[in-house]
């Protein structure tokens, strides 16, 4: 603490930063436990026949946040895999990733390092269908890719090592950079995939549409059933609550330290004070019995007692102010009776 009782500046930040932190968890924290509220309480809906009835009968032909699990189908051409022969899916990712070692010249160690280079992603309209063939109700789905979850299959994946001479090698270690090759990948989202949808479901004239939510909630479509994907976002919900307690508590304990030490100080300072008054009527109630019984007071009395010739020097501070026999009966730690500084040493008072 610094003069005055006042939390030093390393203390001040700390509580600030602490208490930012906090605040910036429990932000967090409500948008993920609003998300989570919001998909537990997300209409479910069935695709059979009689979705288009249920359409038919919401506020607007829409229900704003519904659930809805069928088979991924192609509404015209798929997109067929460049490398794995009868491939065919609705979304393909093509990405080329590279892999390197970089030289951490403050830990000294070579770190993995990877950089997409190049990242290419197809779509072609896809539908959700029930999962029995002989139903003829569908759901288009609309943009896909700015949905959650979105789970799509590694179906090729190669790496390219780089081929390296001397020369090369020496370049590398100069540079701090070690090329380690290129890897290929490819994702796609397939045809037949299970998935479980989550947004607006809304009838356009005779198309039914998955498409994302107005309202500002998540957009999902995930290939885990719904209550695993429940459960997903409630066990990040109860992730940030811990962060977010665990911050918090943190935050209580450095202002409850700061509050504590202002405590001690103020209490230091008013035991202090009342030493202070203590001792000036003392003095007042002596001077007072020295006047009534007629007699006088020594030109070099001792401050507490007034009787006895002052015979010590107090160092650091140097005041001369008091007898040895009230030296030896202030409380400790010792500290002189007219600047409050601690004692280091005595020095006796000799008078000539």
């Amino acid at each position: 603490m610094e003069g005055g009782g006042r939390p030093s500046a390393a203390q001040a930040v700390l509580l600030a930063a602490s208490t930012a932190l906090t605040a910036l968890l429990y932000s967090v924290y409500r948008q993920k436990a609003r998300v989570a509220r919001g998909l537990e309480g997300a209409r479910r809906v069935q695709l059979d026949g009689d979705l288009r009835a249920v359409l038919l009968e919401a506020p607007g032909r829409c229900v704003p946040y519904a659930v809805i699990e069928g088979v991924v189908r192609s509404v015209k051409e798929t997109l067929s895999s460049q490398f794995v022969e009868n491939c065919k899916g609705v979304i393909q990712r093509l990405t080329l990733q590279e892999h390197k070692m970089v030289w951490n010249r403050t830990t000294h160690l070579w770190n993995d390092y990877e950089k997409i280079i190049h990242q290419r992603t197809n779509t072609t309209p896809f539908d959700l269908v029930p999962q029995d063939e002989g139903a003829s109700v569908t759901v288009r789905v609309m943009k896909p890719l700015d949905a959650a979850e979105l789970s799509l299959e590694t179906v090729y994946e190669k790496f390219h090592p780089s081929v390296q001479s001397f020369t090369d090698v020496i370049g590398h270690y100069i540079s701090g950079e070690r090329p380690k090759g290129i890897q290929e990948t490819e994702q796609m989202l397939k045809v037949g995939t299970a998935l479980t949808g989550v947004g607006e479901l809304v009838l356009d004239n005779t198309t039914i549409k998955l498409q994302p939510p107005k309202q500002g909630m998540p957009y999902y479509l995930s290939a885990m059933d719904f209550h695993s994907l429940l459960q997903k976002q409630e066990s990040n919900v109860r992730f940030w609550k811990i962060l977010t307690l665990f911050f918090g508590f943190a935050t209580c304990a450095i202002l409850f330290f700061i509050l504590r030490k202002q405590y001690r100080h103020h209490r230091e300072r008013r035991h202090l004070k009342q030493m202070q008054d203590e001792f000036r009527q003392a003095q007042e109630r002596l001077m007072r019995d020295v006047k009534a019984e007629g007699g006088e007071t020594l030109k070099n009395a001792c401050v507490i007692c007034l009787s006895n010739p002052k015979s010590c020097v107090f160092l650091e501070c140097g005041h001369v102010c008091s007898c040895r026999e009230c030296y030896r009966a202030l409380p400790e730690p010792k500290c002189c009776p007219i600047c409050r500084q601690a004692i280091a040493r005595v020095v006796p008072l000799y008078n000539s």
